[in-house]
């Protein structure tokens, strides 16, 4: 099963030239078109709430004009050199999340503005007509309750309004939940935690927040991060994102979801990258490779990934 590419450090753009170079052999031998699956996450002052995937921009050091130009631009002239191939681009995970819930965090409420201005920069200038983008949405245990979808969805059509700006287009094909989260999409047990929340899993999420996007007139399409979720009992609060365990691959990428608004259940996060160093013990720093986690969701993983 493939993960999308993460691009996250102006270092790391040959990733794309990569990703391409792999899309068009498959497409080659297969006869089939290709979609590749891109994440785009470089913003300034990133993480704003957790710290543990601080980026390498800050706003006080010229970030905004950095990322528009050393790292946006090349993106986008990377993914424009292929036309032969579809993208599907997630755009700045957590970000839009933490201006939606943790504006009382000093750091966030001063990247607001950043944060906007970035991922409208982003949307304008991606704008293919083979390139399906997909704004992050965080999770339905973040935004999915009931105070939290209104905001959500005015915060999003914020942003879109503003790349219109930018450019006459301002098109985005929807957003992408649960990434790096550990949310099973249909859950076989509702967990406690979850109390009153009509999100209890991403399938409900997508379902609850699709009415409040249609009313700011975006469009309620969704893709869904099944790369981790957790096992029935695994967490005690719904605030754990950290290499929680125990856990499993979820179920394999299938654009055969049975909920009409969700395009594809799909494999964001690369399951054998750690989170942080927290969670699970032993764990190593966010990004690097944890061995004895992926044997874990290996171990746990659903039937269909090996179907």
């Amino acid at each position: 099963m493939s993960t999308f590419v993460w691009v996250s450090r102006i270092s790391e753009l040959p990733r794309i030239d990569d990703a391409i170079k792999a899309a068009r052999a498959a497409q080659k031998k297969s006869k089939r078109k290709q979609i590749v699956g891109l994440v785009l996450y470089n913003l300034p002052d990133r993480d704003c709430s957790a710290g543990e995937s601080a980026g390498e921009l800050k706003s006080a050091e010229n970030g905004l004009e950095r990322y528009r130009k050393e790292f946006v631009k090349p993106y986008a002239q990377k993914v424009r050199s292929a036309p032969d191939l579809e993208f599907a681009i997630v755009l700045e995970p957590d970000s839009l999340g933490n201006l939606v819930t943790n504006m009382g965090i000093e750091m966030c409420a001063a990247a607001a503005d950043v944060y906007r201005e970035g991922i409208a920069h982003a949307i304008s200038q991606l704008q293919f007509d083979n390139v399906h983008l997909y704004i992050d949405a965080a999770h339905g245990g973040w935004l999915g309750w009931n105070d939290n979808l209104p905001l959500a969805a005015k915060e999003f059509a914020t942003v879109v309004q503003m790349a219109g700006k930018n450019k006459s287009k301002n098109r985005i094909r929807g957003f992408a939940t649960n990434v790096s989260n550990y949310n099973p999409f249909n859950a076989t047990v509702r967990e406690n935690y979850t109390e009153w929340s009509n999100s209890w899993d991403e399938s409900h999420y997508a379902t609850s927040l699709a009415p409040f996007l249609e009313a700011e007139g975006l469009p309620a399409h969704f893709i869904a991060d099944q790369g981790r979720v957790h096992l029935p009992g695994a967490r005690k609060e719904w605030g754990e994102w950290c290499n929680v365990a125990p856990a499993g691959f979820g179920p394999a990428p299938t654009t055969e979801t049975n909920n009409p608004v969700v395009d594809a259940l799909v494999w964001i996060k690369p399951g054998g990258e750690s989170d942080g160093q927290c969670g699970f013990e032993g764990a190593p720093r966010a990004g690097e490779w944890h061995d004895e986690y992926v044997q874990m969701l290996v171990k746990n993983a659903d039937p269909s990934v090996y179907a």
